[in-house]
């Protein structure tokens, strides 16, 4: 038993972890959408296509993520945050495109 709880320690502190740095991704990129927005010449195809990829990219590691049993709630709500944060960041970078 004492194993199995030190082995759920482990594994959310890697959780969180992990989770964290999809943040610092999400944020990276919001950055880069709203640089874009504010500078015409940044905008190119290559840069739209860049940009798409990582979103694309982002968002199938952020909806694969499984909610193990021993998640607690916040952890859950990080997850749903974040599934609604790159569906957002999506959005703006889809009026950024045009």
């Amino acid at each position: 038993m004492k194993r199995q709880v030190e082995m759920e320690e482990i594994m959310l502190r890697a959780h969180r972890e992990f989770m964290c740095n999809l943040e610092r991704s999400l944020d990276l990129v919001a950055q880069d959408i709203d640089e874009s927005g504010k500078m015409a010449h940044i905008c190119t195809d290559e840069w739209c296509r860049a940009t798409e990829s990582v979103l694309d990219e982002l968002a199938k590691i952020i909806y694969s993520i499984s909610e193990p049993r021993w998640l607690s709630k916040e952890d859950s709500k990080e997850i749903s945050d974040l599934r609604h944060g790159i569906h957002d960041l999506y959005a703006r970078y889809k009026t950024v495109k045009k």
